[in-house]
């Protein structure tokens, strides 16, 4: 069965000057796992070290608030439009003059996951997600952003999408192959299924899959429903439980704001076990 809980319930715990640690996931709540994926919150004036081991990669989504990461040889502004790709031996202070959250996942010997890891590690990267290509789901209302893909972080070991359900929008029951899978509500609320059992969901949720568990979520009919979800290694098989469901992603030509991309996707099937060249 899923497991399920809202970040209000995990013990935040000092992690640097001015900043508090909640650790959501790990081999603590789930034996095995591998990805560990913390909730950051920055007080004004914070100052929290970021140390990325040599085997491992670190990606981050800001949340809300404003930082500044500084490493040795550059320094990035981050709002809550960005997530940022750190490769292993990557070292920077992140500071937040007037406050900030994130979320921040690091997997540990991460060439496991991608066979060109250690003789082609990915670079540090950073994205504004609100311009990347919004992407309509063919059968339904739902909307996909991509967030981590091997063209943006240079890497298969890690997959992740926002995905957007306006009121009252559903998708068809699936389950998946070959990957862990985690999701975390950014906001609004809703039902989600596993196993065909029903719970409730809303911002500040974790749900985290077990391999080729069956579910499906519907977005409560008064209210948008925004996740991030993401799957370590980042190849992996979507499989429907009505063959005819299986999903295109059509592109928009348009952002989150309406305005042209910085890149164009191709038209694709959530199908597909390896993501198509300008995934």
């Amino acid at each position: 069965m899923a497991v399920s809980f809202n970040e209000t319930t995990v013990p935040a715990l000092p992690a640097g000057d001015g900043a508090l640690r909640q650790r959501l996931l790990g081999n603590e709540r789930l034996a095995g796992s591998n990805i560990a994926l913390d909730r950051l919150t920055l007080n004004a004036g914070a100052r929290l070290p970021i140390d990325v081991p040599r085997a491992s990669l670190v990606w981050c989504l800001m949340l809300d608030g404003d930082a500044t990461l500084v490493a040795a040889d550059r320094t990035d502004r981050l709002s809550d439009a960005h997530a940022a790709f750190m490769p292993p031996g990557y070292r920077a202070t992140l500071a937040a003059d007037k406050g900030a959250t994130l979320i921040l996942a690091e997997i540990p010997n991460a060439g496991r996951f991608d066979p060109n890891f250690d003789s082609h590690p990915p670079e540090f990267r950073l994205i504004d997600w609100t311009r990347e290509p919004v992407l309509d789901s063919e059968h339904d209302a739902r909307k996909r952003i991509y967030l981590a893909t091997p063209k943006l972080s240079g890497t298969t070991a890690i997959r992740g999408e926002m995905i957007l359900y306006p009121p009252g929008t559903s998708a068809p029951n699936h389950h998946h192959e070959g990957a862990e899978h985690f999701m975390y509500f950014l906001r609004g609320r809703g039902t989600a299924w596993a196993s065909e059992k029903p719970f409730d969901v809303r911002r500040g949720d974790v749900v985290c899959y077990a391999d080729r568990e069956r579910h499906y979520l519907k977005a409560a009919n008064d209210d948008e429903m925004v996740f991030a979800e993401f799957f370590v290694p980042g190849v992996y098989k979507t499989v429907w439980a009505d063959p005819s469901k299986v999903c295109t992603w059509q592109p928009t030509g348009r952002d989150i704001m309406g305005r042209r991309p910085v890149r164009e996707i191709k038209a694709h099937s959530s199908a597909d076990i390896v993501a198509p060249a300008d995934v």
